[in-house]
């Protein structure tokens, strides 16, 4: 039998990254089995579904590369075939046509509501007070219709829904991959709704409906499904259908325990693309909210797909931690291709610069990324580390710098300036052996020499050692650099 799994979004929002986590799992599983893995798009809501929020699900799909193995199938345009199978329930006596008005219902519940209320009033009898718990405990349990066993419409015309007749007796008993078994009794399940009063199938139908002619063997989602599968087994077990394996996945937790929210961050995944994080990194970081594998704590899809596993998944629920997201987004930036990292900074690098690169610029970033990469634990970041290569930062000279530049550290620059442009081959190797030659020449420490230079070349902005910056900027950047800083202390001194 093949393996197949689905993610199974509504589009009424963003790719959340929780559905991310999920769809993840779906993934990977289908991967290390040699399934497939689909895709579903739960539009039945279309008051709340968007064609904006669909796209933006697929946009964060194919962004994380969890491509699916056929197109997207889309719930609303299966409504025929759910109508199909509820009518064919109540042909074999496992649905009915339940009469039962919503008015008449919400009566019911605020009989129950009364009871339970006047069962706590003062000076009510111990019998009474019994009497009145029973009523609520009755009118107040999982609805079971009149209309389950038979009976006439209260009118030929009369308005009708199409329930599941739920099992009376026994258990419902999920044998969970991650929760391990979990029952529930079958009195605690209602005559749920199969077809509204208007025709439209419930989510519950569509869900089981959908999944059963999707070939769907493994179903793996969040943990607030839980009570659904309860509900929906009966609905296979209704058309006699196999019923999938289940896994229900613990939340993702903020840093404090609570409930995921945006205090605790962005909650879109497509969000962390427009803060500088790459898809290989978010993976990675999901992953690990919740599964492990040993020690590891970096995987690419491919290096999981070998190795995951639903019995892996703690039952416990994840906590965002974003300190290790950056983590391991810094671990993917520095393995990135250079050409790809090259055009991923490019944006950030103009939003860093106020400007589009101009040639120059992008040889000098371009020279420098393979020595610059562990310098940003996101693009943002890493683009502001390059800023020294188009800004000699002179008009916003910190303390450190402006020291830099003054007294005997003016003269030495100087001086090291005539050193360094007698050097030939323009290469931080060769520029290297030209300032260790200074000092001992000298007799001078790297120390007393370092700072008038890289004062002069990056006004006190971050950057690696001089040698390379140097080369980077190239000869006569570096020398106009320098130059620039003596002529302002000679103009400074006439």
């Amino acid at each position: 039998m093949t393996t197949i799994t689905r993610f199974a979004p509504s589009p009424t929002g963003m790719l959340h990254i929780g559905g991310a986590r999920t769809a993840l799992f779906n993934y990977l599983f289908a991967r290390r089995n040699q399934g497939k893995f689909l895709l579903r798009i739960e539009d039945t809501d279309k008051a709340r579904s968007t064609q904006e929020a669909v796209d933006a699900i697929l946009d964060g799909m194919s962004w994380l590369g969890l491509d699916a193995d056929e197109a997207p199938v889309f719930q609303s345009a299966q409504a025929g075939r759910h109508v199909e199978c509820a009518e064919a329930m109540v042909a074999n006596g496992r649905a009915f046509r339940c009469y039962a008005t919503p008015e008449e219902l919400q009566a019911r519940r605020d009989e129950g509501e009364a009871a339970r209320a006047a069962a706590k009033q003062d000076g009510v009898s111990e019998a009474d007070r019994q009497s009145l718990l029973r009523k609520a405990e009755e009118l107040l349990a999982p609805f079971r219709s009149p209309w389950r066993d038979g009976g006439e419409a209260p009118a030929p015309d009369a308005p009708y829904t199409i329930r599941l007749r739920a099992p009376d007796d026994g258990q419902i008993i999920v044998q969970d991959g991650v929760q391990g078994e979990v029952k529930v009794a079958a009195r605690e399940i209602d005559d749920l709704i199969l077809l509204r009063a208007d025709g439209s199938p419930t989510y519950m139908l569509a869900v089981v409906v959908d999944d059963h002619d999707m070939g769907v063997t493994h179903v793996i989602r969040g943990d607030d499904h839980l009570r659904n599968t309860f509900r929906q087994i009966p609905i296979y077990q209704a058309m006699d259908w196999d019923v999938p394996h289940f896994s229900h996945v613990p939340m993702i937790h903020g840093d404090d325990g609570a409930k995921l929210s945006k205090r605790h961050g962005a909650l879109s995944t497509t969000a962390y693309r427009d803060m500088g994080y790459l898809p290989e990194a978010l993976n990675s970081y999901l992953l690990r909210l919740g599964w492990s594998h040993g020690d590891e704590e970096i995987f690419t899809l491919e290096s999981a797909a070998k190795v995951f596993s639903i019995e892996a998944i703690n039952r416990s629920p994840a906590r965002l931690d974003l300190a290790k997201l950056n983590d391991v987004n810094a671990h993917f930036i520095r393995a990135c291709d250079d050409a790809r990292l090259l055009t991923l900074l490019k944006p950030w690098l103009e939003e860093a610069k106020g400007e589009p690169m101009d040639d120059t610029i992008m040889e000098r970033i371009t020279a420098a990324l393979p020595s610059m990469k562990d310098r940003g634990a996101t693009l943002p970041e890493l683009a502001e580390a390059f800023s020294f290569l188009w800004s000699a930062n002179t008009d916003n000279l910190n303390k450190k710098a402006r020291k830099a530049l003054s007294g005997d550290n003016l003269e030495r620059l100087s001086d090291l300036r005539q050193a360094i442009a007698n050097v030939e081959e323009w290469r931080d190797t060769a520029l290297q052996q030209a300032l260790q030659s200074y000092c001992a020449e000298n007799e001078l420490s790297f120390g007393q020499v370092g700072p008038p230079v890289r004062a002069a070349l990056t006004g006190g902005l971050p950057a690696p050692d001089l040698a390379p910056v140097m080369e980077w900027l190239g000869r006569n950047e570096t020398l106009s650099r320098i130059d620039f800083h003596l002529a302002r202390t000679d103009m400074q001194s006439e």
